[in-house]
C-alpha cells in the first residue's frame, strides 16, 4: 500500500480531561514492566508446536482433533472473560498487586500442564493461564498509559508491543526444538514467569501507586460521550476481527506445515519469525505516527495481515518457490501489519479513556484480542471444511485487504467533505 507523501502534521486533539503530574519511572521499573509483556501476546501459542503430537497421545480422547485445539485457545477464552474484573482490580486495588499476582499464577498454571495425564485437566490448567495473562496484559497497558503521555507513551507502546512480539522469537523456537524431544517440555517455558515475578516485586517496590487520580466532575451522557463510547467499541471490533485472522497462524499453521513435511522446530521457528517483524513493526509505529494519520496506520496494519495471509494461502499453487519459503515470507508480512495495528488500538483507547476508567477500558481491549483467539478456531473450521486449510487463508487474506482498501478510500473521501465543508 503507498503510504502518504510527506507533509506537515495537524496538531492532535488532547484529552478533554486533565491527568495528575507524573513521576518518571525508574529504569528498573520499565525494565520490569517489558519483561512482563513478553509473557503475554503469545502466552498460549507456545504450545502450538506440540499440537500434532497432543492429538495423537489424546486420540482415545471423544473430540479430541478439536479439544486439543482448545488447549490452546481456551487460554484466550479465559483471558477474555477475566480480564474485565483484571480492569476493575487494576483501578480499585492498583497496578503492581494485579501484575505480581498474574506473573505467579502464570508460573504455576503454565507448568502443571507437563504433569498432568488427562486431556480436560490440562484445559483447566489452561484457564487458569489465561485468568493469569489477562491479568498481566491489563496492568502492563495501565501502568504505561500512567506514566507517560503524548509521544513518549506512543513511543512506550510500541516498546511493549516488541517485547511481547521479542518473547514470541525467543519462546516458539525453543518450545519447537522442545516439543522435538518431548511434547510436554514446552510447558517448562512458563517457568520464566516466577524469575519476572519476583524482579518486578522488587523494580516496582518504590514505585508510586497507579490508577488513583482525582475524581473528575461527572457528566451527563450527550452526542460526545456517546461518540466516544462509539469510537471504543470500534476499536474493539477491528481488534477481535484482527486478532482471529492472525491467530490461524499458531492454530492451523502447524497442520499446513506438517502437510508439507515440516516437524515441530520448523513450525516454531517459521511461526516465530511472524514476531519478530511484529517487534519491528511495533517499533516503526512511533514513526509513522508521526507521520500518517491513525485511520491509515490501521489500514496499513490490516493491509499488511491480509497480503501476509494471501502469500500464505497460495503457497502451494507456485512452483517456482518451496512452499514453507512462502509461508514463512507471508507470516513476516502479516507479523508486520499485527505489530503497528496493536500499538495504534492500545495508544487510541488511551487517549479516549479518563485516567480513573482507563484500566477497564484497557481491560475491554485485552478482551477483544483474547476473545478473537479463541473464536479463531470455531469460525475458521467451516471455512477449511468448505474450502480446504490452504484455501482458507486466501479467502480471509483477500477480505482483510479489501476491507482495509474500502476503509481508507471512505475515510479520504469523509475528510475531503469536511475540508471542503470548512473552506466554504
Amino acid at each position: 500500500m503507498p503510504l502518504a507523501p510527506n507533509r506537515p502534521t495537524r496538531p492532535r486533539q488532547q484529552p478533554a480531561h486533565q491527568e495528575p503530574a507524573r513521576r518518571e519511572p525508574s529504569l528498573p521499573a520499565r525494565a520490569a514492566v517489558l519483561a512482563a509483556a513478553t509473557m503475554t501476546i503469545m502466552a498460549a501459542a507456545i504450545i502450538a508446536p506440540s499440537l500434532p503430537a497432543m492429538r495423537e497421545e489424546f486420540s482415545g480422547t471423544p473430540g479430541a482433533d478439536l479439544l486439543v485445539r482448545f488447549a490452546l485457545t481456551i487460554t484466550s477464552l479465559a483471558i477474555a472473560v477475566s480480564a474485565p474484573a483484571s480492569g476493575l482490580v487494576a483501578d480499585r486495588v492498583g497496578r503492581r498487586p494485579l501484575l505480581v499476582g498474574g506473573l505467579v499464577l502464570s508460573a504455576v498454571s503454565g507448568t502443571a500442564g507437563f504433569l498432568v495425564t488427562d486431556l480436560y485437566v490440562l484445559l483447566a490448567t489452561r484457564a487458569l493461564l489465561g485468568v493469569a495473562v489477562g491479568g498481566i496484559m491489563t496492568a502492563v497497558g495501565a501502568m504505561i498509559t500512567d506514566w507517560f503521555d503524548g509521544p513518549r507513551r506512543a513511543t512506550f507502546l510500541g516498546a511493549q508491543q516488541a517485547f511481547a512480539s521479542l518473547g514470541g522469537v525467543v519462546f516458539l523456537p525453543l518450545a519447537g526444538v522442545l516439543a522435538a524431544v518431548d511434547w510436554r517440555a514446552p510447558f517448562w517455558i512458563y517457568a520464566v514467569s516466577a524469575a519476572v515475578a519476583v524482579f518486578a516485586i522488587a523494580a516496582l517496590r518504590t514505585e508510586p501507586p497507579a490508577g488513583r487520580p482525582a475524581a473528575a466532575p461527572r457528566r451527563s451522557p450527550g452526542p460526545h460521550r456517546r461518540t466516544m463510547t462509539g469510537r471504543v467499541l470500534g476499536v474493539y471490533a477491528l481488534a477481535l476481527v484482527a486478532t482471529l485472522v492472525f491467530f490461524m497462524a499458531p492454530t492451523q499453521l502447524p497442520f499446513l506445515l506438517s502437510g508439507h513435511g515440516s516437524g515441530p522446530a520448523l513450525t516454531g521457528a517459521v511461526i516465530a519469525g511472524s514476531t519478530l517483524t511484529s517487534a519491528l513493526g511495533a517499533l516503526a509505529f512511533p514513526a509513522l505516527r508521526r507521520r500518517l494519520a491513525p485511520a491509515a496506520i490501521t489500514a496499513l496494519g490490516v493491509a499488511l495481515l491480509g497480503a501476509g495471509w494471501l502469500l500464505v494461502g497460495t503457497a502451494g499453487a507456485v512452483g517456482a518457490v518451496g512452499p514453507v519459503a512462502l509461508i514463512a515470507a507471508g507470516l513476516l508480512v502479516s507479523g508486520a501489519g499485527v505489530g503497528i495495528t496493536v500499538p495504534d488500538l492500545n495508544l487510541r483507547l488511551s487517549e479516549l479513556a479518563h485516567p480513573e476508567r482507563r484500566g477497564r477500558v484497557l481491560s475491554g481491549l485485552v478482551t477483544a484480542v483474547f476473545l478473537g483467539q479463541f473464536l479463531s478456531p470455531l469460525i475458521v473450521q467451516p471455512l477449511i471444511r468448505t474450502t480446504g486449510l490452504a484455501a482458507a487463508f486466501t479467502w480471509t487474506g483477500g477480505a482483510l485487504a479489501a476491507g482495509a482498501a474500502v476503509a481508507l478510500i471512505g475515510t479520504r473521501a469523509a475528510r475531503r467533505g469536511r475540508d471542503h465543508g470548512a473552506s466554504r
